[in-house]
């Protein structure tokens, strides 16, 4: 569910949970909880107890911001990259299905072009189930029902449905234009169209499937955790009784920043701040029925005035 709030007031936003705190709750709470007891402990057996200074803390925060910042950048441009590309697939659509809508009557008929349409707006389904590894029902849906066979053979052979639909309309204007109902002035906008769908296919398909480095995003799990668990030690002997607040903020700052990171990694994910998909689709779907059903009235319209070739 993407999550778009209205512009809120300064003191308003501070008391305003974010979507990423249920995430970090109990890490923020363990972490509070015993820099409680190393307070405690600190307060009755002072003698017993080891503290270790600011300096460590220092030297390591420092790095760790910067490690935290850059993989929060790198997060967020696989992100903004997903949405252009997205907002490009929607602009692209709708240029294919008008396109497709404008070809002159006498060369395509209306149901064959209104047919071709209809896998522009599977297309986007199908991008957006292959990237969330989900049924592709809502662009089964929209595909003609014969092809339910060449669809179950093309996925059995490991391929994927979405280059299934692209495969299948450029076959379509190929035809098209091989019996002469596509000029090439028509056609070849029709194929850059096509070229940037496949582009566009490429370019989500490679940030689903090359993530930030594993290796990576465990290494500051294990920093950002260790140096709030240790961080009592390191400021005990300063603040005392407020070492425990101290904690609390300081792991809520560096918890929150490592989950952000985490969340906007993949794009195409289910969590609130991913991108929303289901709704683009929708959009692309809509748009390209309304397109469709202009084209069929602007056609009935003119039907009447065109004359009668029996007589």
């Amino acid at each position: 569910m993407w999550v778009v709030r209205k512009n809120l007031s300064w003191l308003r936003m501070l008391f305003t949970g974010g979507k990423s705190l249920p995430r970090i709750f109990g890490r923020v709470i363990l972490a509070t909880t015993l820099s409680i007891g190393i307070t405690v402990l600190h307060a009755y057996f002072p003698a017993h107890f080891l503290n270790l200074t600011v300096a460590p803390f220092t030297l390591i925060g420092l790095p760790l911001s910067i490690f935290l910042g850059f993989r929060n950048s790198a997060s967020y441009d696989r992100f903004w990259e997903g949405r252009k590309l997205w907002g490009s697939l929607v602009n692209v659509s709708r240029t294919v299905g008008l396109q497709i809508m404008t070809v002159p009557g006498g060369a395509v008929g209306l149901a064959s072009k209104q047919e071709a349409t209809r896998h522009v707006a599977a297309f986007a389904h199908a991008l957006r189930t292959r990237l969330r590894d989900e049924p592709h029902t809502d662009a089964e849906r929209l595909l003609e029902a014969e092809s339910a066979a060449s669809v179950k053979r093309w996925m059995d052979a490991g391929s994927s449905l979405p280059l299934y639909v692209l495969d299948g309309l450029a076959r379509r204007l190929a035809k098209w234009r091989e019996e002469g109902q596509l000029s090439d002035v028509t056609w070849l906008p029709m194929e850059q169209s096509l070229v940037m769908l496949t582009d566009i296919l490429g370019a989500c398909e490679r940030i689903k499937n090359t993530p930030i480095p594993y290796s990576y995003t465990v290494l500051m799990h294990r920093i950002v955790a260790v140096y709030c668990v240790l961080l009592p030690l390191g400021v005990a002997d300063t603040v005392k009784s407020m070492t425990p607040l101290v904690v609390f903020f300081v792991s809520y700052a560096l918890f929150g920043l490592d989950a952000i990171g985490e969340e906007i990694e993949q794009p195409f994910g289910h969590d609130p701040n991913d991108l929303p998909l289901a709704r683009l689709c929708k959009v692309i779907e809509t748009d390209l029925k309304n397109i469709s059903a202009q084209a069929a009235m602007v056609e009935a319209a003119i039907a009447p005035d065109l004359p009668d070739v029996e007589s």
